[in-house]
């Protein structure tokens, strides 16, 4: 394909980001859209649903459509698992009603007479479902919203990009796939022709889509990439930043391209899923995270907030770090935390206090690139309210390299450690309720049992001409 034909194709419409209703109805009758996808997030946090006619969609709009149960009781292949409560062979995958939010009707550039449309779940009473990811952050807002506190967030997203289509990449079986760039080109201005071209449709279509970036910038590993986002209320955070994958691998395919958001995509190399978050009080809309110039002790606030992240954070970790790769992203001097630590603008912390005055906010550096955005920030607002109500003890904070810190609990080693504290824990029963925590209790056993079975390329390499 051309690079003419991949420009044309991320071009904007005439319309372009958020829409509402009455200009989504306008636009279906011009012929400019002529096609609604209907997405809920899935237990991955990837987007499952239906093209729809546009036409139709709007005859409809206000009603219920439906969609399988099982796209939220499935492991990463899709593949129907036993043992879930939601739904299984015993009442044969029923259906779930799906919700639009006409919040969220959104422009694809990238896909010209499309829109895309986030949706919630719904049992058969009309309830929303409580292991629904987007619901289930929507209850963990709801609890700091009692507490006349708003949340602000911004992500900060790493993934790796390589050279060659999926397709190549899965004849290679993602072996020896050679990096857009081939060195470490962190803060770098001097790209790759290609690079630069892919940055550039990227922000254009993100842009046109409603969800623009802060900053792109070439990271540490050969062809990563990092995209900040601005900051902005939560859950329009985790639906942008599931249009940018989105966005991500279907520019990235037409230029043949192949990106991956694994947490450890090779030995060596970490991707992360940083949350930048600070708290308004809904009164005046103040940061109580916000510092005056010679004021040298933190907000008290933002002290509840981090001893109830160092303290909530280990028994939370199926909900941020969801796979058994996600584990091997901890290594010391990575930048990927290995211990429950904080301190102030430390990098090698799991908690990090960072910017000024009135932009003072928190960084939470636990999350890898696979995690699901909804459930992570979930998992970390969850730990922000433990902290709040049952305040406690603050340790002291981290100075100097915090992968040394023998008094900092250590980060989970595998899954199966962090299935553990995550299964028996009150805090993570209180914050979720024991369904949701029993629903990714099972994901997580399902993912250990999975990578149980297989032979890897490491057993094979000390053990085959050895044992």
């Amino acid at each position: 394909m051309s690079d003419q034909t991949v420009k044309r194709s991320c071009q904007a419409p005439h319309r372009s980001g958020l829409l509402s209703p009455d200009e989504l109805r306008a636009a279906v009758q011009s012929g400019e859209i002529t096609t609604v996808m209907l997405a809920v997030p899935d237990m991955m946090g990837r987007l499952k649903g239906k093209r729809l006619s546009a036409s139709v969609f709007l005859d409809r709009m206000l009603s219920n459509t439906e969609a399988c149960a099982y796209i939220l009781a499935t492991d990463v292949d899709m593949t129907p698992l036993e043992g879930f409560d939601l739904t299984g062979w015993d009442d044969g995958y029923g259906d779930l009603s799906v919700i639009p939010s006409q919040e969220t009707i959104r422009v694809l550039p990238y896909l010209p007479g499309a829109v895309l449309i986030h949706a919630d779940v719904t049992d058969e009473g009309g309830e929303l479902l409580e292991i629904a990811p987007r619901h289930m952050l929507r209850r963990q807002l709801g609890k700091l919203t009692a507490l006349g506190l708003e949340v602000r967030v911004g992500l900060e997203s790493e993934f790796v990009l390589y050279q060659g289509s999926p397709l190549h990449a899965h004849a290679a079986r993602y072996r020896e796939l050679q990096p857009v760039a081939f060195h470490n080109l962190d803060y770098a201005l001097d790209h790759p022709p290609a690079l630069t071209d892919f940055f550039q449709h990227l922000e254009d279509a993100l842009h046109g889509a409603g969800t623009p970036v802060e900053s792109v910038k070439t990271e540490g590993a050969a062809g990563q990439l990092e995209i900040t986002f601005p900051y902005g209320p939560p859950m329009t955070a985790c639906d942008a930043y599931t249009v940018y994958k989105h966005a991500v691998r279907h520019i990235a395919q037409r230029r043949g391209m192949t990106p991956t958001f694994m947490a450890a995509p090779q030995t060596g190399t970490g991707s992360g899923l940083h949350i930048h978050l600070s708290l308004l009080d809904m009164a005046d809309y103040r940061n109580t995270f916000a510092t005056c110039p010679d004021e040298e002790e933190l907000p008290e606030p933002m002290q509840r907030a981090i001893a109830g992240l160092i303290s909530a954070m280990p028994y939370l970790a199926p909900l941020y770090a969801p796979h058994a790769n996600s584990y091997k992203r901890y290594t010391e001097h990575s930048f990927a935390p290995t211990r429950f630590t904080w301190g102030y603008d430390n990098r090698s912390c799991a908690i990090r206090v960072t910017g000024h005055g009135t932009g003072r906010h928190l960084e939470v550096r636990l999350p890898g690139a696979d995690a699901n955005p909804y459930l992570a920030l979930a998992a970390t607002l969850a730990a922000v309210h433990h902290g709040l109500t049952t305040e406690p003890e603050l340790p002291p904070h981290t100075t100097g390299d915090a992968y040394q810190d023998a008094d900092a609990l250590p980060v989970p080693r595998d899954l199966g450690e962090a299935l553990a504290d995550f299964d028996d824990s009150k805090i993570a029963q209180n914050a979720f309720g024991a369904a949701a925590v029993r629903h990714y209790a099972y994901a997580a056993q399902h993912e250990i049992d999975a990578h149980r079975k297989r032979v890897t390329d490491t057993e094979l390499e000390r053990g085959f001409l050895r044992a």
